[in-house]
């Protein structure tokens, strides 16, 4: 699972990183290299917030021209997939009951 990324250069030096997909993901590197390692975790930093919440975890969309993909590691991908389809059958159970 990979989301894209927005590298921004920061007027006093080094990328400011965006997640379109997971808003509360933002961080900071001085060069491209420290912020691709930010970007890994301010987004696994990130789902922490949807995991405590019992929020469900907005889907990847597709990259646009310029931003880059940042994967999660599988073992967390596979409790995203998990909450998602759990929250998603609470959410049917309501709505049928």
């Amino acid at each position: 699972m990979q989301y894209p990324a927005v590298f921004s250069p920061d007027p006093s030096g080094g990328y400011v990183v965006t997640f379109p997909d997971i808003p509360e993901a933002i961080t900071q590197g001085d060069t491209e290299s420290e912020a691709i390692c930010m970007a890994e975790d301010a987004l696994v930093t990130a789902l922490d917030f949807y995991f405590e919440d019992r929020r469900q975890v907005p889907a990847p969309s597709r990259p646009q021209f310029g931003q880059r993909l940042v994967a999660l590691p599988a073992e967390l991908a596979e409790r995203v997939r998990s909450l998602n389809a759990a929250l998603g059958r609470q959410g049917l159970g309501a709505f049928q009951a």
